[in-house]
């Protein structure tokens, strides 16, 4: 089958987001989970054909990298059936965070229906504001959503610190909250990153954390 597979580990929420897209874009690969490691990090675990993982993952890793997401990347030709016992972790969640470490997709397309669900949302976006500290995300969410008409998706925690809001919406409304938004941060907290992703892939649809 010359099934292969991929490791990116991220450090934070929103490059790691960026970089599912970047890779399902890239190439045909499936996304298998997203695993927190603890240390602000996240390791998402891809598979596919030798070739697709290996090209996806590259996209990923650029994303990732021009992010200062400093990644961490490995492509595991034909993984052993007994090592992906450790590989593949069960569903897990953190009483200290009070959520799920370990991140499952909770829809899979073909890649013709994948294309066809992004053609069909040109003008569909997610922004994405991650910062060290409650204080500073909170005022930032706040101004985004009075800069814009856009809609709060979900809120989710790394430990560290570390927290990021997604928000949806047009395209040119997406864009607007994102830079009002990151603007506020300046003195309440470390802004780790801001995001517009323009037509989301499907499987960071089926990765977003809940309101």
């Amino acid at each position: 089958m010359n099934e292969a597979l991929g490791l990116l580990e991220i450090t934070g929420l929103t490059p790691t987001l960026a970089a599912v897209d970047a890779m399902e874009k890239a190439a045909d690969v499936r996304v298998l989970q997203c695993e927190l490691n603890d240390f602000y990090g996240v390791c998402t675990k891809i598979t596919g054909k030798t070739a697709a993982v290996m090209t996806a993952i590259k996209a990923g890793r650029l994303v990732a990298e021009q992010m200062g997401g400093q990644p961490l990347a490995d492509v595991i030709p034909n993984a052993d059936a007994e090592g992906m016992k450790a590989i593949i972790s069960p569903p897990e969640h953190n009483p200290l965070i009070q959520q799920d470490v370990v991140f499952f997709p909770v829809f899979q397309p073909s890649p013709t229906e994948a294309r066809l669900a992004m053609s069909q949302n040109d003008t569909h976006a997610l922004g994405l504001i991650e910062t060290q500290g409650f204080t500073a995300v909170f005022e930032a969410i706040d101004t985004a959503c009075k800069a814009a008409n856009v809609e709060v998706v979900g809120k989710e925690k790394l430990g560290g610190g570390y927290v990021t809001v997604v928000i949806r919406g047009d395209l040119s409304a997406v864009t607007a909250a994102v830079e009002a938004g990151k603007a506020k941060v300046e003195g309440l907290g470390k802004l780790i990153a801001a995001h517009v992703l323009a037509r989301p892939s499907p499987a960071v649809l089926a990765l977003l954390p809940k309101a």
